[in-house]
């Protein structure tokens, strides 16, 4: 069998994505069926138990596939990312072509177009919705309810800077696996600020080391938008000395001194790497 590995390829010893036909051996292949995230934030976990570390967030309106339900759970690959995991089965529900993603850190979902209606419940940045209609200043959701139009932008309206979009969330609360402002990881953040200005990124910091930019071969030479990786940490330089990282130390998204890092950390850099070569 190829060396697959499991946070991105769907297979067990007793069923895999029908898409692995002929690169492995299984009792049973599946292809996949199509769905959405119906929540703000799905936790993916590794495994489907509440209390199973969670792997990543699945953020609402995020087109999957659905390669098993059980107990009211599911297994799943996201589709931006391909990242595998199982999250709770009624947190899904069938896709729908999304029209604009919300594009400030976050927003509120509205019962009805008014500020005022319940029930109302928080979106993330980077959710992506089907708007169906607007009203005044409202955006009305296929799916129901309503958002305050300038949050959204449309589907293929991108930002420029991700360094900027990064800064958002400075003080947010560390969170192993979190891509919110109610909490988020150090590849979280990465992806997040990549995403909003259309750029694609694997989820994990070894993913994102192995395949994104190109190496900066002199580490007194970092400029603003160079990743820095660790072994298991990414951080987004701001400028030639200061770096913005959502770490375990301080347990939120802070902007410091690189040196400064560099001096408490017990891990060497490992790598740094240009974007925009």
């Amino acid at each position: 069998m190829e060396n697959l590995d499991p946070r991105l390829n769907v297979y067990r010893d007793d069923l895999a994505d029908e898409a692995l036909r002929g690169r492995l051996e299984a009792p049973r292949f599946v292809a996949g069926e199509a769905a959405m995230i119906s929540v703000p934030a799905a936790t993916v976990h590794k495994s489907p138990q509440a209390d199973a570390m969670q792997l990543t967030q699945a953020l609402f309106g995020e087109a999957c596939q659905v390669f098993e339900r059980r107990a009211g759970w599911a297994w799943v690959k996201l589709l931006h990312d391909g990242y595998v995991g199982y999250v709770l089965e009624k947190s899904l529900t069938a896709p729908l072509t999304a029209t604009h993603r919300v594009s400030n850190i976050s927003t509120i979902l509205f019962a009805q177009a008014n500020l005022k209606t319940q029930p109302a419940q928080q979106l993330y940045q980077g959710s992506a919705l089907c708007v169906s209609s607007m009203a005044g200043p409202y955006a009305c959701l296929a799916t129901g309810g309503a958002v305050h139009a300038a949050h959204v932008s449309p589907i293929k309206s991108y930002e420029q800077d991700f360094v900027a979009v990064a800064e958002r969330f400075i003080n947010v609360p560390y969170y192993w696996g979190g891509k919110t402002h109610a909490g988020i990881d150090c590849s979280g953040l990465v992806q997040i600020g990549l995403q909003a200005c259309g750029l694609k990124a694997p989820r994990d910091s070894d993913m994102q080391e192995m395949e994104l930019g190109v190496p900066v071969n002199n580490f007194e030479n970092t400029q603003r938008g160079d990743l820095v990786f660790w072994p298991g940490h990414v951080g987004i330089m701001q400028s030639a000395t200061q770096i913005l990282h959502a770490n375990g130390h301080h347990m939120r998204v802070t902007s410091e001194p690189l040196a400064e890092v560099i001096a408490r950390s017990d891990r060497a850099i490992s790598s740094i790497k240009c974007l925009s070569a």
